[in-house]
């Protein structure tokens, strides 16, 4: 089969992928982005309703194009996939819908791609960019999930829409990174809800309010500046935001007990022999759902190229692979700093991933 070749092959066509798309548009380097999804923001579309940004609008945008509405307005989960549609759109980036990727792999001194569409012609390169995220596309469900009773319903946060998902009865939540905060808050206003997953320490802030405005360019520059891999402070908080958590922002442990929330600061390890929820003590909860909030799972079975990984993490220092020329990640937790999971702080990691590729290309030095 013939196949097409393009200077650089972005693969996701979420905030990462189309950020690092304009910023190589901008250095002269041709670049095509990959996505299975039908719609860029589809990501984002499928997530929990009640989901809102941390960031306030007026610093919720990408390079080159504000977000619309009140600036410090928290955006919804559509709003932000339709304005990276617009994002997109305006700056006529080349992205290819409904192709996904099913494998990387080194091809002389560049790289082979090829899509699970079979009639999809392999796509050769001289660089690729991995902006899939931080943990891909598996859900990370604990082996014992399948242990707990038929009667037991169990979803994972990623299909959890919301509470009208659930049978009446109460319900388990498993995990207290954000994601699990926000759900366990939600539930809590129609059920009995119980919050398990250690606790991460919180910013002393409410969100939202007049302090937080006032206070948000302080935390901004500590995020994008002082919580980097390159200061102490930055490299202790890449190990917890890596392996264990973010801090609480919005939802606080005050309001979860103000709605009835019991938090419990500990991990569910198995089920109990009559199939239900279990801690290492021994407590066992009779609930009628449980709500994994548990992350994702690493998967990089799907790159076949020589990459080193330690603790399921691609060994790279702000996205760029030297173990692999030409090989670059966009989009991971922390990928420089406290800010890479932020609208405002993937852009600065996009830019430089762009400028590694164009230097690389015209043969120049990194700075």
């Amino acid at each position: 089969m013939q196949t097409q070749h393009v200077d650089t092959v972005i693969i996701g066509a979420g905030q990462a992928g189309l950020s690092t798309a304009y910023h190589l548009r901008r250095k002269g380097v041709e670049c095509l982005v990959l996505d299975g999804n039908a719609r860029i923001g589809d990501e984002w579309r499928r997530r929990y309703d009640s989901l809102r940004l941390f960031t306030p609008a007026g610093r919720s945008h990408l390079d080159g194009l504000p977000f619309p509405g009140d600036p410090w307005a928290f955006p919804t989960k559509d709003e932000m996939a339709d304005y990276l549609e617009l994002y997109a759109l305006t700056h006529e980036l080349p992205v290819r819908l409904r192709s996904r990727v099913s494998r990387v792999a080194a091809d002389g001194e560049g790289f082979r791609v090829e899509l699970e569409e079979p009639a999809e012609r392999p796509i050769t390169c001289d660089a690729v960019v991995v902006a899939t995220g931080t943990f891909g596309e598996r859900p990370n469900l604990p082996p014992f999930a399948s242990d707990l009773a038929e009667t037991v319903h169990q979803v994972h946060s990623s299909r959890y829409h919301g509470p009208g998902d659930l049978p009446a009865g109460p319900v388990l939540v498993v995990g207290a990174s954000h994601s699990g905060l926000d759900i366990a808050l939600e539930l809590a206003t129609e059920r009995e809800t119980t919050l398990v997953g250690p606790v991460h320490g919180s910013v002393p802030l409410e969100w939202g309010t007049w302090r937080m405005r006032r206070a948000f360019p302080f935390i901004e520059f500590a995020f994008q500046h002082v919580l980097t891999r390159r200061t102490p402070m930055g490299r202790k908080m890449l190990g917890v935001m890596r392996h264990h958590g973010a801090p609480q922002l919005r939802v606080k442990a005050h309001h979860l007990a103000e709605a009835g929330v019991e938090w419990i600061d500990d991990h569910v390890v198995g089920a109990s022999t009559d199939g239900l929820p279990q801690l290492a003590d021994g407590r066992a909860f009779e609930v009628a759902s449980v709500v994994w909030a548990t992350g994702w799972r690493h998967d990089h079975s799907w790159l076949d190229v020589p990459m080193e990984v330690e603790d399921g993490w691609p060994v790279e220092y702000r996205g760029v692979v030297d173990d692999v020329p030409g090989l670059y990640f966009c989009g991971l937790a922390f990928q420089y700093a406290f800010s890479s999971g932020e609208m405002c702080g993937v852009g600065r990691d996009a830019a430089h991933v762009a400028d590694r590729i164009a230097r690389r290309q015209a043969h120049v030095p990194a700075a």
